[in-house]
């Protein structure tokens, strides 16, 4: 997938986030409308149309909803329809609203997904329930969702999205079996793309630390987290 395609569902996700009185003249800008908004206990996502495509946009994490604190710390696994396991806090805030995008997609036969944060994880999980539906699946500093299992059970192509040193994508950590999913697509310090060995990713990430350490940046690790930062990097990305 294409710099500019990334970027767009990057901004996709981004507005995601966004109030929703505000994100139809947003997404609309995008060149999409709206055709049903999920909210239910925290939940929440968006099923848009373009042009010729639809698109399946899930909110990550937002400090202020209680819900989200709360499904991000529980770290246990619960089988997934699929095949293999599934954190528990990740499956429990998409069964919250799976049963009204079931109903949403029925006259629906392909569509993207995509998602930021607990959004990536949602998003990920949503996917592999729709397999035969998504024509792609694109994520932005996912947390790792399940285990082995799982991510050999899901065949859906998937462009996962590192900024550098985000620290979200690093847990839950392998040691407690979870694994990531989909092609990584790792951005370093400088915004490029680079397909890295883990030690080499080991060294940039390092290395970027230092960097950011000099500039008096102490949480770079959170910083690049930020999907506006996320979108910053990828206007500037050199295809490779």
């Amino acid at each position: 997938m294409e710099k500019s395609q990334l970027l767009v569902f990057a901004q996709i996700a981004e507005i995601t986030y966004s109030n929703p009185k505000d994100s139809k003249n947003k997404f609309k800008a995008l060149g999409y409308t709206i055709v049903e908004f999920f909210d239910i206990d925290g939940a929440e996502a968006y099923l848009l149309k373009g042009n010729d495509s639809h698109v399946l946009s899930f909110r990550g994490t937002e400090v202020t909803e209680k819900s989200d604190v709360l499904a991000d710390l529980k770290a246990g696994k619960n089988v997934e329809l699929c095949g293999g396991k599934v954190h528990v806090g990740f499956k429990g805030e998409i069964n919250k609203i799976w049963p009204s995008i079931q109903k949403a997609l029925i006259n629906i036969d392909s569509l993207y997904v995509t998602g930021h944060s607990l959004g990536a994880a949602m998003a990920t999980i949503a996917a592999s329930r729709i397999q035969k539906k998504v024509t792609a699946l694109i994520t932005f500093g996912s947390p790792r969702v399940g285990n082995g299992e799982f991510v050999n059970s899901v065949f859906v192509e998937h462009y996962r999205v590192q900024n550098n040193c985000d620290d979200v994508t690093k847990v839950p950590f392998r040691i407690m079996g979870f694994r990531h999913h989909g092609q990584h697509k790792y951005m370093n310090f400088y915004g490029e793309f680079r397909d890295l060995t883990t030690w080499q990713r080991v060294k940039d990430m390092t290395r970027s630390r230092l960097k950011a350490r000099a500039k008096g940046e102490k949480f770079i690790g959170v910083f690049d987290h930020l999907m506006a930062n996320y979108i910053t990097k990828l206007k500037k990305t050199k295809e490779e």
